[in-house]
C-alpha cells in the first residue's frame, strides 16, 4: 500500500473507533440508547464490535506501511 493513502485510511479508522467507543461510553454511562430503535441489548455489542474492527483496520493500516 503506499504511504500516503495508508496513513490516511489509518487515521480515519482510528478516528470514526475512537469517537465510536467514546459514544458508546458516553450512552452507556448515562443510560441512553445507543441507536434510535434499536433494543440497548443489540446495540452495545454491535457498536463495540465495529469500533474494535475499525481500530483493527486502523492498526493494520499502520503495520503496513
Amino acid at each position: 500500500m503506499e504511504r500516503g493513502p495508508a496513513v490516511f485510511a489509518a487515521a480515519v479508522f482510528l478516528l470514526y473507533g475512537t469517537a465510536l467507543l467514546a459514544w458508546t461510553g458516553a450512552c452507556a454511562r448515562r443510560g441512553a440508547p445507543v441507536a434510535e430503535g434499536v433494543r440497548p441489548s443489540l446495540a452495545f455489542p454491535v457498536a463495540l464490535l465495529g469500533a474494535a474492527a475499525s481500530l483493527a483496520l486502523g492498526a493494520w493500516c499502520l503495520a503496513h506501511l
